[in-house]
C-alpha cells in the first residue's frame, strides 16, 4: 500500500513539473523564473523606500522582505493545486479518468502541489540572494539554524498541501469561479499572516484571525531560523519550541479539517455529477 501511495505521489509530482515547465523553451522558462520574483520584490522595495525614505537598515525591512519571499510558496501551492483540478476538469477534461484510475485523488493533487513547491524554491532563493547581496538584509549563512529551518520546511510543506487540498475540494463544487478562489484566498492570507507587516498593524478585532492561521507561525519560524528579528510583540516573547509546538498543532488541526472537507466535497461532487462538468471558462 505504501509503495502504491508513494508511486501516486511521485508520478503526480513529475506530471505537475512537466505541465509547469514544458510549455515553453527551457531558456525562456528559466529567465521567467528569475525575472518574475525579482519584479515582485522590486515593487515591494520601491514602495517601502517611498514610505520610509529608503531606510533599508531598519529590521522591519528584513522582516518584510524575507516574509514576502517565503510567501511565494503559499501562493504557488494553493493556486497550483486548485488550478490543477480546474485544468484537468475544464481544459484537458481528464479529471474523470483520474477518478476511475487506481490513484488516490488526494495524493494526486498533493503531488501537483509539491511540483509547484519545488518550482517556487528557485524564485525564493533568487529573491533572498538578491536581498543579501544588494540590499543587505542582515542574513548570514553561518548563523542559520538549519535544524529549525528543515523542521519548519517539512511541516510547512504538509500544511500547504492540506490547505491546498481543502481549497481543491471546495473548487469541485463551484460552478465557474474556482479559478479565482485560490487567488482570493492567497491574497487574504497575505494580509492576515504577517507576510509583510506585523499583526499589530491589523485592527484589534482582526488580529485573532492571524494568530489562528498556521501560515503565520510558519513565516515567523522561517524568519527566526534565518536570524531575522521578529517585529511582532507577541512572538518576540515566545520561544522557538513553543512556536514550533503551536505550529505543529495547528497544522494537525487544519490537516484533519482539510481531509474532512475534501471528503465531504468529493462525495457531493460525485453525487451531483460534477466531476465531468465543464463551464467553458
Amino acid at each position: 500500500m505504501l509503495d502504491s501511495e508513494w508511486n501516486s505521489l511521485r508520478t503526480a509530482t513529475w506530471l505537475g513539473w512537466q505541465v509547469e515547465s514544458n510549455w515553453i523553451d527551457p531558456f525562456l522558462f528559466a529567465l521567467y523564473s528569475i525575472i518574475k520574483p525579482l519584479a515582485i520584490a522590486g515593487i515591494l522595495v520601491v514602495l517601502y523606500a517611498l514610505v520610509t525614505h529608503a531606510d533599508f537598515s531598519s529590521p522591519l525591512f528584513a522582516y518584510m522582505y524575507v516574509g514576502n519571499a517565503f510567501y511565494t510558496y503559499v501562493g504557488a501551492v494553493l493556486t497550483g493545486m486548485t488550478f490543477a483540478l480546474a485544468d484537468d476538469r475544464e481544459r484537458y477534461q481528464t479529471l474523470r479518468s483520474i477518478y476511475v484510475a487506481p490513484v488516490d485523488v488526494r495524493l494526486y493533487l498533493a503531488g501537483r502541489g509539491v511540483a509547484r513547491f519545488v518550482g517556487a524554491t528557485a524564485s525564493v532563493m533568487i529573491t533572498i540572494g538578491v536581498g543579501v547581496m544588494f540590499l543587505h538584509i542582515g542574513l548570514h549563512w553561518a548563523t542559520v539554524r538549519w535544524g529549525l529551518l528543515c523542521a519548519t520546511f517539512a511541516v510547512g510543506l504538509v500544511m500547504l498541501a492540506m490547505m491546498g487540498l481543502m481549497l481543491s475540494g471546495i473548487a469541485l463544487l463551484l460552478p465557474d469561479s474556482s479559478w479565482a478562489m485560490a487567488d482570493a484566498v492567497t491574497g487574504a492570507l497575505y494580509l492576515f499572516t504577517g507576510a509583510i507587516f506585523p499583526l499589530e498593524v491589523l485592527p484589534v478585532v482582526l488580529r485573532p484571525v492571524g494568530f489562528a492561521l498556521p501560515v503565520t507561525y510558519w513565516l515567523e519560524l522561517l524568519r527566526r531560523s534565518l536570524g531575522i528579528a521578529s517585529a511582532t510583540g507577541a512572538f518576540a516573547r515566545s520561544g522557538d519550541r513553543g512556536l514550533l509546538g503551536v505550529f505543529v498543532g495547528l497544522t494537525a488541526l487544519f490537516s484533519a479539517i482539510a481531509l474532512i472537507v475534501f471528503q465531504l466535497c468529493d462525495h457531493a461532487a460525485r453525487e451531483r455529477g460534477l466531476i465531468e462538468r465543464t463551464s467553458g471558462h
